[in-house]
C-alpha cells in the first residue's frame, strides 16, 4: 500500500520532526509512506473571512495539483466521521482488500482545508471535536496508521 500524506506548512518544532520521524520508520515496514509539504499561505495578524478563504482557494490549489486521479482522498477536517483506532484500522484493511492500492491523506493549514477539497474527498476524518495545531495532527494521523497495521495484523501495541 502507497499512503501519501499531504500538509500544509512545514514542522518547525523539533519534538514533532522527531515524532513524526520515528512512525515513518515504523511504519516503513508496512507501507510505502510519503509526506508531501505545500506552502503555507501569509496572513496577517487579523485576517479578514475575505483574507481567509482567497488562503484557502490558494492552498487548496496547490494541494489539488498534488492529488493523485487513482488515490482514495481522506480530508481531515473536525466536522468529518469519527472513527475508534478499531474502526479506522478496519477501514483501511477494507480499503486494501477491495484493491485500493493508494491513499492520501489531507491535513489544512491554520485555516484548514479548501471546501472543494472537502466535497471532493472519499472520507472525512475527525479525531476530535476540539482543535489541535495542524502540525500536530500529523503526527496524531501517522502515529493512528502504524496503529491500524498493527490492529490488522494482530500485532501488539502498546495502549
Amino acid at each position: 500500500m502507497r499512503i501519501q500524506v499531504i500538509t500544509v506548512g512545514k514542522l518547525k518544532e523539533k519534538f514533532l520532526r522527531l515524532a513524526c520521524d520515528e512512525y515513518l520508520k515504523r511504519l516503513s515496514s508496512y507501507a510505502k509512506v510519503e509526506i508531501l509539504e505545500i506552502a503555507e499561505e501569509k496572513a496577517t495578524d487579523t485576517p479578514s473571512l475575505g483574507e481567509i478563504k482567497w488562503i484557502l482557494q490558494k492552498e487548496g490549489e496547490r494541494i489539488q495539483k498534488a492529488i493523485r486521479s487513482d488515490t482514495y482522498l481522506i480530508s481531515l477536517a473536525i466536522e468529518g466521521k469519527s472513527l475508534s483506532s478499531p474502526a479506522f484500522a478496519k477501514k483501511l484493511n477494507e480499503l486494501a482488500t477491495y484493491g485500493q492500492s493508494h491513499l492520501t491523506f489531507l491535513i489544512g493549514g491554520s485555516y484548514g482545508l479548501d471546501p472543494s477539497l472537502s466535497k471532493q474527498s472519499d472520507l472525512l476524518l475527525s479525531f476530535s471535536a476540539m482543535t489541535f495545531p495542524h502540525q500536530l495532527i500529523r503526527v496524531f494521523l501517522l502515529e493512528q496508521i502504524y496503529r491500524s497495521f498493527k490492529i490488522n495484523r494482530g500485532e501488539t501495541y502498546h495502549k
